[in-house]
């Protein structure tokens, strides 16, 4: 993302041209930003982490700085001549916003609508305008409509099959520029038009000690707050939180000023609107408890509707692990490490911060072990290792000397290794915890023989959680290994989150309260089916949600039955509700289309398929069998209209434009990639962008001779006639006004020669 910063202090400076309504100063970029792209410390990393947006943002694509001027207030400036490539994004004023926030279960369903005004663009020119939204924690888009003057886009899930390649993208039409930050580009907004945007994401609620909480984006910069006396600003917040139970709700703390407006049963509902100055200047977040005492939970019913991809009914049994300190398993754990060489740098480092501090998590009665593998297999010990001072310190330095990159990726091997060490684990719960960046050949063979496997083993089977690292691992397969180990999925998508992600999800599944879970439901009603292989353990780290379709008639009550960590069964009363205020299709469709997409994978049923591009569409979540585009309405137009546009060559397409976004698909791994050990699947790892004025002369004066008669050139021919005088003047106007003072200082000292 550091292109994406740079290209944002580019605008800012750009703006420097503005004349603003009351002579107040435009805008200046944070301190410290170096133009030379040299010495890459952290200083220079902290400061264009301040320009990447912390709320919903607009900015203006400028390639012509010609263009850049108040709509209505020219400001005289000097023209400037060249083209800037890659743009400059200036961040857009903004006139409105309103954020509306609906929990239920452990989802958060997020709408912001705002408007921007093109405040720097004259309104005889045009540019293309970028919509960037941050989503999130584990955020997932559910769509956006956009409206300028007479023109409105929306997005639309369509099959793969109906994408058509007259309408291709380019490749900034929109999609994701980096894991949970969403963006669109509308091409050719009118200086001083309005722009108005309607984003919709989902996303997971947070989970400590029985307390949810909500985290959204939502830091403006002061640079988007327009002029006071122009625009009064008023800031609206709507939140509603249901907890799906019979149980209290407690609210625990909020970032904004809330206040209650109404209870309807689990239903709460919250609102903030006031007259601010500034907009929001810290991000919105909002936590709140269940009251519980002990493990507790309910069942949730829907009828089916007309538009459901199944006619069965759907259910969901929502488990709370309660504030009752139950004791956690004793375990036996085995790490298995991918060490292959496409691990190398970052991603191995961070791996190994997060094992360290996992290992000392670990508490006396447990059992652990260290597989590495590659092409080869390596252990820390022959067998599990009680936990203590002395084993932790060994292992922590096996690890310092051999989590080394190198070699190729072989998962099944090290698997079969893990389950030996763990059949001799006794009186505690074993558990193998595999890490991977690679997908291999033989993921559908590894499936069917841990599933086999782990059948014949019955109860005493160990647990398996995978966690992936990057887009290269075939993300599907993890996620049907952990099901069919009632295990624990996560996976990390950026080298900065990945320590974070795997302690997240260690503490989540090595937390186990509950295990060997089973529902007395089926003996009620004639089909009783779930979307995961099995029913996971409950973790005292995370509320347990078993999702499915049934058929016949729930009883008033269900039995959830499983046992403790002291081996004591434990029966837990369930209520059975019918509910319609909260969407279980809505609220359950991106957990069901993960579910069954990687069994659709691992079976290759065309069935299962299709049941995932219904959800798909019907939820406006996108799958790896749909795609979602941006569909640009057509504007209603008279006469006078249509001869305009016929005189600027624009075509009056027969049907809506769809532009596909891009980056919203896993995919189902990259073994070519894993063979050849690469080591950028991360969506963040991108090669550094510079600024460029006139055929990509970043700042360097003596590159603009590429194009133009100027330093170079004159050095060439020893002399300086009047064109290049001319010339020479307007690249050093141009380069001052962006700040390129030092630039500017070289051009005109060469030019005495």
């Amino acid at each position: 993302m550091e292109g994406f910063a740079r290209a944002v202090e580019d605008g800012l400076k750009l703006s420097k041209r503005l004349v603003l309504p009351g002579g107040l100063p435009p805008p200046r970029p944070p301190a410290g930003m170096d133009r030379g792209g040299g010495g890459g410390g952290g200083g220079d990393a902290s400061v264009a982490a301040l320009l990447l947006p912390s709320a919903p943002m607009a900015y203006a694509v400028v390639t012509d700085p010609g263009a850049v001027d108040t709509p209505d207030v020219p400001s005289y400036q000097p023209y400037v001549y060249g083209r800037l490539d890659p743009p400059a994004l200036i961040p857009l004023q903004m006139k409105e916003v309103d954020l509306s926030v609906d929990c239920a279960l452990g989802e958060a369903a997020v709408t912001v609508r705002a408007r921007w005004w093109l405040h720097c663009i004259t309104r005889s020119r045009d540019c293309d305008v970028r919509i960037v939204v941050p989503m999130g924690d584990q955020g997932s888009i559910l769509g956006a409509e956009v409206t300028v003057g007479r023109r409105s886009y929306n997005t639309q899930i369509i099959e793969v099959e109906d994408h058509t390649t007259e309408n291709a993208a380019k490749a900034d039409s929109g999609g994701l520029l980096k894991p949970q930050l969403f963006y669109l580009t509308i091409s050719q907004i009118e200086g001083g038009a309005d722009i108005s945007a309607t984003i919709r994401w989902s996303q997971k609620l947070h989970y400590d000690n029985g307390r949810f909480s909500v985290d959204i984006p939502f830091r403006f910069p002061y640079y988007v707050n327009p002029l006071p006396k122009v625009f009064m600003k008023r800031e609206k917040i709507q939140l509603t939180v249901n907890s799906g139970f019979s149980k209290e709700v407690l609210l625990q703390g909020t970032s904004h000023p809330l206040k209650e407006k109404g209870r309807q049963g689990e239903k709460l509902s919250f609102r903030h609107e006031t007259t601010v100055e500034n907009w929001s200047s810290k991000d919105f977040n909002f936590s709140y408890s269940v009251y519980s005492g002990d493990l507790s939970g309910g069942v949730l019913v829907q009828p089916s509707t007309l538009r459901d991809y199944d006619d069965r009914d759907r259910f969901c049994i929502f488990l709370l692990p309660g504030g009752g300190n139950r004791k956690v398993f004793r375990k036996a754990v085995v790490f298995v490490i991918d060490t292959s060489g496409s691990m190398q740098g970052h991603p191995l480092e961070n791996v190994k911060n997060a094992m360290s501090t996992a290992l000392s998590e670990l508490t006396e009665g447990d059992y652990f072990n260290i597989i590495t593998f590659n092409d080869e297999l390596h252990s820390f010990s022959s067998c599990l290792e009680k936990v203590n001072e002395k084993s932790i310190a060994s292992a922590l330095d096996w690890i310092n000397l051999n989590f080394v990159a190198g070699g190729g990726t072989d998962i099944m091997h090290p698997l079969n290794e893990a389950m030996a060490l763990l059949s001799s684990a006794h009186d505690v719960l074993p558990q193998i915890f595999l890490m991977t960046d690679g997908s291999v050949d033989d993921e559908h063979n590894i499936c069917q023989t841990v599933k086999t496997e782990l059948i014949s083993r019955g109860s005493k089977s160990p647990r398996i959680s995978t966690f992936g690292l990057g887009l290269y691992c075939n993300h599907y397969f993890l996620r049907m290994l952990a099901s069919i180990g009632r295990g624990h999925y996560d996976a990390a998508f950026e080298t900065g989150s990945i320590e974070s992600q795997v302690l997240r999800w260690f503490r989540k599944a090595s937390s186990t309260i509950v295990a060997n879970i089973s529902i007395d439901a089926t003996a009620h009603l004639d089909e009783f089916e779930i979307d995961s292989e099995y029913i996971p353990d409950i973790s005292a780290k995370s509320p347990l949600c078993i999702s499915g379709k049934y058929q016949g008639k729930f009883p008033d009550m269900v039995t959830a039955k499983g046992y403790l960590a002291d081996m004591r069964e434990i029966s837990i009363e369930l209520k059975v509700q019918h509910i319609k205020d909260i969407p279980l299709d809505k609220v359950l469709a991106a957990q069901q289309i993960g579910l069954l997409t990687a069994k659709a994978w691992l079976s290759s049923d065309k069935q299962l398929e299709r049941k995932v591009v219904k959800l798909s569409i019907q939820n406006s979540i996108p799958s790896e069998y749909t795609s979602m585009v941006l569909l640009q309405t057509l504007e209603k137009v008279d006469a006078a209209q249509k001869v305009k546009q016929k005189l600027k060559g624009h075509k009056g397409p027969d049907e809506p434009r769809r532009i596909p976004l891009q980056g919203l698909k896993l995919g189902f791994g990259d073994r070519a990639a894993t063979r050849e050990n690469l080591v950028t699947g991360f969506g963040d790892v991108r090669p550094p962008e510079t600024f460029e004025i006139l055929n990509k002369a970043a700042g360097c004066c003596s590159r603009l001779a590429d194009c133009l008669c100027c330093m170079c050139c004159i050095k060439a021919c020893n002399k300086m006639n009047d064109q290049c005088a001319i010339v020479m003047t307007q690249i050093c106007a141009a380069l001052a006004c962006l700040g390129c003072y030092e630039c500017c200082a070289e051009l005109c000292s060469g030019s005495d020669s």
